[in-house]
């Protein structure tokens, strides 16, 4: 009899413990605070959100990040690639379809976590310069401007382009190579722990320094531009475009496509010259780097990349590869953000970008 007072006792004591805990929630629901289980799940839920829209964005648009990257690695002394169309039709030619999408595993496998990083931390990134900014005007009401948005973006690309850069230095190795290179990574990690063990730690991080300074322009202006468009047309409402304080998705595709068309015009030097300087060091180049007969140039830093490529090349060369970046950037910037605002629908994330 006594055993079953303390059964009665412990279950009601879990009872009162639960009612309590709900109750709890139900309080800070009231007073705005989120448990610190909801703002876990929250977190995860915007994780997953950016992670699915960079992997969906770029699988769209993987046989022009391709071709984008073979242009900007080729010797003008050897060139297989010239122009979108005909570098589209070579590659089926010579490769097939998996040739449209080689190294497209391992970029996703970098463009998903670096999304889902950068999506979040634009998000957290807006949210602290918008209280600081408050808090500096005094005025509880206040938005972001467009050039803290271009702050806040910024500082959610560098942080995101830091934490994957090995990766995107193996995927453009991978991407470069052809079933005729006498040497294969067999993926990503392979690839990894190669450049490690024959070129050492900083190999990894070769390219950095023009990554950096390209990703803020780059992903700083799109968000920037594709929230403060919206913002305008939402304000304006100029041919009807909101319906309910709403943006049509087609409306959205827009704004992403402007916003991606600005800033990848604005950083794309910067983006040819990380690349070169990612193949230095790689011995077992493919021919399309080096050129049949030509040595590989050599860079000893950013600054002199950008020499040698003007010297050699002309000041066109900072731009090779800009075509099919431009067909590719305008769908993939405008899908990622479309994609991202989609699930965290669906996920019920109560965390917006404009926010």
């Amino acid at each position: 009899m006594a055993s079953e007072d303390v059964v009665g006792k412990s279950r009601g004591d879990t009872a009162v413990t639960t009612i309590v805990n709900l109750a709890e929630e139900a309080k800070l629901a009231r007073e705005g605070v989120k448990a610190p289980g909801h703002q876990i799940l929250t977190i995860c839920k915007s994780l997953v959100a950016g992670g699915v829209a960079g992997g969906v964005s770029r699988t769209a648009v993987a046989p022009l990040e391709r071709l984008k990257i073979l242009l900007q690695v080729q010797n003008p002394h050897s060139i297989k690639y010239n122009g979108t169309v005909q570098g589209l039709k070579y590659i089926w030619r010579t490769e097939g379809l998996r040739g449209l999408f080689k190294g497209n595993g391992t970029n996703c496998a970098r463009i998903v976590p670096n999304s889902a990083v950068k999506f979040f931390s634009y998000e957290q990134a807006a949210k602290g310069i918008l209280w600081a900014y408050r808090q500096q005007t005094g005025e509880e009401d206040a938005q972001l401007t467009p050039l803290l948005r271009l702050g806040a973006g910024a500082c959610a690309g560098i942080i995101a382009m830091s934490a994957t850069y090995p990766m995107d230095m193996v995927r453009g190795r991978i991407t470069v190579q052809t079933d005729k290179s006498p040497y294969q990574y067999r993926g990503m990690f392979h690839a990894l722990g190669t450049v490690y063990r024959e070129e050492g730690f900083r190999a990894l991080y070769r390219g950095w320094l023009p990554s950096v300074i390209g990703v803020v322009p780059y992903v700083g202006l799109n968000f920037a531009v594709y929230e403060s468009l919206k913002d305008w047309l939402l304000q304006t409402n100029p041919f009807g475009l909101a319906n309910d304080n709403e943006l049509h998705v087609v409306t959205r595709l827009g704004c992403g496509a402007v916003a991606g068309t600005i800033g990848q015009t604005v950083a794309y030097p910067l983006d040819v010259i990380r690349r070169r300087m990612q193949m230095v060091g790689w011995n077992h180049a493919d021919s399309i780097i080096t050129g049949k007969g030509k040595e590989a140039l050599q860079y000893n830093g950013m600054i002199d990349a950008f020499r040698k490529t003007v010297r050699h090349e002309g000041a066109g060369a900072l731009y090779k590869g800009l075509v099919p970046n431009s067909v590719k950037v305008v769908p993939s910037i405008a899908i990622a953000f479309v994609t991202y605002e989609v699930v965290k629908d669906v996920l019920g994330v109560e965390m917006r970008i404009s926010d």
